[in-house]
């Protein structure tokens, strides 16, 4: 699910590492306010207040699966493309304007964010979603999903789910910087979930031995000591899923975890939740198409 040089980049990041008018004054206050009150609204219809997910009985695949899907959209960059991207790479990075158009696109059409709690209570007993629910997810602790990412969902009332890789907090590499520990608690302290996307990267599939604690532990309780909550969401590097690393994940904890693809586990579909890219190469009008075809 990153492009396939990131991995490359982050193995080399972890070795080199006057005075206004009173007219004037009043019109800034007036616009203010009106921001303050459009935030204000926007939130309270974006309800996404963590809930209490200890007691959730956990349903039979048969139920889960059952139950119509939810959209979950899956970025990673959002900033303008380079002469260097290729068509790899403009996929997955979403470019600034087109982003903010596609977030005013998911509001104008009434969509409103769920976090992964929310997911679990409504796909184990059925708790009731908001009209037209959404998910957001973002991986790999870029940067720009803290400066570009964070202020333009706030705009909206709108929640997010995070997938932090933690070899890179607080890297900046030539490519790409990263989210700073500082950031990622910022994130979680506004309500926004912080989940698990290993520590490098590598791919789930392959993991054999000390891989587990390297991969999985560590990481989890690195980002437990930066936002001081439990982390109990994982997604998979590059989407990639085998059910044989399921009671792995299950043993420490993690109540879901994400993939990117068609098919669900027909046995353990907790384990194999869909998301879509949200490709960097789709107008606002084209995200919502795939939003439809897709869930």
């Amino acid at each position: 699910m990153k492009k396939f040089f990131l991995p490359l980049i982050a193995m080399a990041l972890v070795y080199g590492v006057g005075c206004q008018s009173k007219s004037q004054s009043s019109k800034a206050s007036d616009v203010k306010d009106s921001v303050e009150t459009s935030a204000e609204t926007a939130t309270s219809e974006n309800n996404t207040t963590p809930i209490d997910t200890k007691n959730i009985k956990i349903a039979d695949a048969k139920t889960i699966l059952a139950r119509p899907q939810v959209p979950i959209l899956c970025y990673h960059q959002v900033r303008n493309w380079r002469a260097t991207d290729g068509a790899m790479g403009k996929d997955y990075t979403v470019e600034i304007q087109n982003f903010k158009d596609q977030m005013k696109m998911l509001s104008d059409s009434g969509y409103h964010t769920i976090l992964p709690d929310q997911l679990y209570a409504y796909l184990n007993e059925g708790k009731p979603l908001p009209k037209k629910p959404i998910m957001l997810t973002f991986d790999d602790t870029v940067l720009d999903q803290f400066t570009v990412v964070n202020p333009t969902l706030k705009k909206y009332g709108y929640k997010a789910a995070y997938f932090i890789m933690t070899v890179s907090i607080g890297k900046k590499g030539k490519f790409v910087n990263y989210m700073s520990a500082e950031q990622i608690k910022q994130l979680a302290d506004e309500g926004n979930t912080i989940g698990s996307h290993t520590y490098d990267h590598k791919n789930f599939k392959k993991y054999t031995g000390k891989d587990w604690e390297e991969q999985l532990d560590k990481p989890t309780k690195k980002l437990e000591e930066i936002t001081g909550k439990k982390i109990e969401y994982f997604a998979y590097p590059f989407g990639l899923w085998n059910k044989e690393g399921f009671p792995e994940l299950k043993k420490r904890g993690f109540k879901m975890a994400f993939a990117l693809a068609d098919k669900r586990d027909e046995n353990d579909p907790l384990m194999c939740v869909r998301r879509i890219i949200a490709s960097g190469h789709w107008s606002p009008k084209t995200l919502h198409n795939n939003i439809v075809k897709s869930f």
